[in-house]
């Protein structure tokens, strides 16, 4: 369904945990709020109960009962805070969207093809953004944190290559994908060149139903 133009812009970051994504999300929305944009920056798991509760429970669901949750969250999310955001002429950018789900569940037994389904009706980004780097690096990086949930746990090389493959599976569905090394990029050139890619985004015109 085609609405006004809103001047706003809505921008995912993924990757693995560990990967810098959460860095670069507030370097990304400090260097915008210097050039004058309003920005809005948000999560999935999201901060409402549901999001809290999925966050808290990794570990005891699984397999589609997670996946259904983890959807309903972003369903939720996007309703919402998102295209509010977004309409009100926000670039929103958020750490974690469906490319996260599509990794994370499929890894949790969940077909892709089912991941898609439950997230019917999402809007795309106007920018996503696959964030990747050498699997020994984010290990390292995940073993200074701390506690960890199942997923963080379980790194490893294929979920690296899991992501590229996700990313790749985006662009085959018309979705406009950014995807950056951070293994060969600073975190300073990572939002660079963000900034950058934004730069040259029109302001979101459709709010349609993402394709599959």
């Amino acid at each position: 369904m085609y609405q006004e133009i809103w001047g706003g812009m809505f921008v995912s970051i993924d990757g693995p945990s560990g990967v810098g994504k959460t860095t670069a999300c507030k370097g990304l929305a400090a260097r915008l709020r210097k050039t004058g944009r309003s920005v809005h920056t948000t999560r999935e798991p999201t901060a409402t109960p549901l999001g809290e509760f999925v966050r808290a429970h990794t570990g005891t669901y699984h397999g589609m009962a997670l996946a259904c949750m983890v959807a309903g969250d972003r369903h939720h999310h996007v309703a919402t805070d998102i295209l509010p955001a977004v309409r009100s002429g926000a670039v929103v950018v958020t750490d974690r969207y469906l490319p996260s789900s599509l990794v994370l569940q499929v890894r949790d037994g969940v077909p892709a093809e089912l991941v898609w389904q439950i997230n019917r009706g999402i809007p795309r980004p106007d920018l996503a953004v696959i964030l990747t780097g050498a699997a020994e690096v984010i290990l390292r990086r995940l073993s200074r944190r701390g506690r960890q949930d199942r997923f963080e746990a379980a790194l490893d090389t294929g979920e690296v290559q899991r992501f590229a493959e996700v990313a790749e599976e985006l662009v085959a569905a018309g979705w406009p994908v950014c995807v950056l090394d951070c293994g060969s990029l600073s975190p300073d050139q990572v939002v660079a060149e963000l900034t950058a890619r934004i730069a040259e985004l029109n302001p979101r015109r459709v709010a349609g139903e993402m394709g599959t």
